[in-house]
């Protein structure tokens, strides 16, 4: 690792979000995919083009939050950015949810610590919200968890479409793994903080995201056909 990627890491995780996960969650993430970003322009990972004035923003800290797996399918990534001032305050914060893009900084800031900002993680999906009360509002809260545990089997979207594929054997591992893993959201939530370890580039996580696939496919084809 070079001294920029050393210092771009030091960066995000002196930013990093706090996140809250159910105390029910049977997964965490593996690993954070950063980049940082000087001047408007597209994501590295998100469909998506992020936009922000250098005259108040200094740069765009985006983080690319990694799973093996979440309730529903094998693997999943969901993104937080953080938007930081020429002073070094946090100036914005924005959140994925379901592919789509929710502001993750509160009125009056209540939700940031230091340089930290706080955000909850829907329970056993991993979309991401200030406000807890927003998956209640979802009406596959507890089902998603619970009945349709892996019923979308291995995802595969446009990111990695080059990388695997899947079918219908792989599909149903994925599915029979994921049902022992069905639980019922408590909505009660604990704080979690990324370690340093989980943090590199994103051109990194990007290089290492079809092994991961490929050895846990490898480990549902050992548990489920031997």
């Amino acid at each position: 690792m070079n001294m920029s990627e050393m210092k771009t890491l030091e960066t995000a995780m002196s930013y990093a979000p706090i996140l809250m996960f159910d105390r029910a969650e049977p997964f965490y993430p593996d690993f954070v995919g950063i980049s940082v970003l000087h001047q408007s322009g597209p994501s590295p990972s998100f469909r998506r083009d992020i936009k922000f004035p250098t005259k108040v923003v200094q740069y765009v800290i985006e983080y690319a939050i990694w799973w093996d797996y979440e309730i529903g399918h094998l693997y999943e990534m969901e993104h937080v950015w953080v938007y930081v001032g020429h002073d070094g305050e946090v100036v914005d914060c924005e959140a994925s949810f379901h592919g789509k893009v929710l502001r993750g900084l509160l009125k009056e800031r209540v939700n940031v610590v230091g340089h930290h900002v706080c955000l909850y993680s829907q329970p056993g999906k991993h979309a991401f919200s200030p406000l807890p009360v927003v998956f209640e509002l979802l009406p596959n809260l507890y089902s998603a968890a619970g009945a349709e545990a892996g019923c979308d089997g291995l995802l595969v979207n446009e990111l990695f479409q080059d990388y695997f594929e899947t079918n219908e054997q792989i599909d149903d591992q994925v599915e029979r793994y994921l049902q022992t893993k069905a639980f019922v959201p408590t909505m009660e939530f604990e704080e979690y903080l990324l370690k340093p370890e989980m943090f590199m580039t994103w051109d990194n996580l990007f290089g290492i995201i079809p092994h991961r696939i490929k050895d846990r496919l490898m480990e549902l084809e050992q548990l489920y056909n031997t």
